[in-house]
């Protein structure tokens, strides 16, 4: 599986698989496990980490000498394409979505350090800033360069493709009878890969995507389209519909995108007490709520185990103002 890929190490082994007795305990849930994907050794890590080894694999066949990614100035996915491109000595240059910040803080503090060359394209919106971006690759070809544009959602995907894998594999090695996972749900991109990961295994495993950016049906229809454009490589042969055992719970929500819930402060400051865990409001402390919701009501019942991918996203909890301070 994935062999036909091209893929450049980034991490530096399998992330932890680590009980979280303490929270269990409170939750009187006793099999609740999460996988560390924050603790990576490059530049904090997270879970964008695993999509760039099969992105940068792709630059690097295509012989690429500078990657061009764009994105909002919180943008976890930013600083690691800046990490991964000081790692193998490519330019990177980055499109920031806003106006510059001064000073800047946080992600995009981060990425300037790492040697990344930033321009800020003021207020535009999503397509506009896809426009740009491709503009700016458009122009640096006509410049003798060879961009290589980060972000094709088909070839990060499967960096959770190989992921479902080493969780299986970490899960079997503890004796622990993994059932159900629970992740954020945003573009669907890390979401399709460890559905299908799972699915090529033939898991038992049941997803619970707490939804953290868009309405069930627009996420269910990002997912579903990943999952098609995948299943078109001969290496994936879908043989059921891999959305039958994904729940979406859309209570974590809230007032949309980047904006915390009361429950999501709340997990923040529990799973910081029970487990050491720091948690980002965005994408994290929401999937965590949504992790409580969820053994509270019985989606997750109390004998079956349940492991939470923790994608990472420290730096942001450094960004003023912090709601966990509210």
């Amino acid at each position: 599986m994935l062999s036909s890929f091209p893929r450049v190490p980034l991490l530096s082994g399998p992330t932890p698989l680590e009980r979280m007795a303490r929270a269990g305990s409170h939750t009187g849930h006793p099999q609740l496990w999460v996988k560390r994907d924050d603790c990576m050794s490059l530049a904090f890590g997270g879970n964008k980490l695993r999509n760039l080894e099969f992105w940068l694999g792709q630059a690097l066949e295509q012989n690429s000498d500078i990657l061009v990614i764009a994105g909002a100035s919180p943008s976890n996915q930013i600083r690691l394409t800046a990490a991964a491109a000081a790692r193998m000595g490519l330019e990177c240059l980055v499109l920031y979505a806003g106006p510059d910040v001064s000073p800047p803080h946080s992600n995009h503090l981060l990425t300037g350090m790492m040697g990344a060359q930033i321009r800020c394209l003021g207020e535009v919106d999503e397509g506009m800033r896809a426009r740009l971006a491709s503009q700016a690759v458009a122009d640096l070809a006509a410049a003798g360069r060879r961009p290589y544009l980060v972000g094709d959602p088909i070839i990060g995907a499967l960096g959770y493709v190989r992921a479902a894998r080493e969780l299986h594999e970490q899960a079997v090695a503890a004796g622990l009878d993994l059932r159900h996972v629970v992740l954020p749900g945003s573009m669907g991109v890390t979401e399709a890969g460890m559905i299908l990961g799972a699915a090529m295994l033939g898991l038992p495993w049941t997803f619970h995507l707490v939804s953290v950016e868009y309405e069930a049906h627009d996420l269910e229809a990002r997912i579903r389209g990943i999952l098609a454009d995948l299943c078109r490589s001969p290496e994936f042969e879908p043989t059921h519909d891999m959305l039958d055992r994904v729940r979406i719970h859309m209570d974590q929500l809230g007032a949309g995108y980047g904006k915390p819930t009361a429950a999501s402060i709340e997990a923040g400051h529990l799973f910081a007490r029970l487990e050491a865990l720091l948690l980002e409001q965005t994408y994290v402390a929401k999937a965590f709520a949504g992790l409580l919701s969820c053994v509270a009501r019985g989606d997750i019942p109390a004998h079956e185990a349940a492991c939470i991918v923790h994608t990472g996203g420290t730096p942001a909890l450094f960004s003023p103002p912090s709601p966990l301070l509210g």
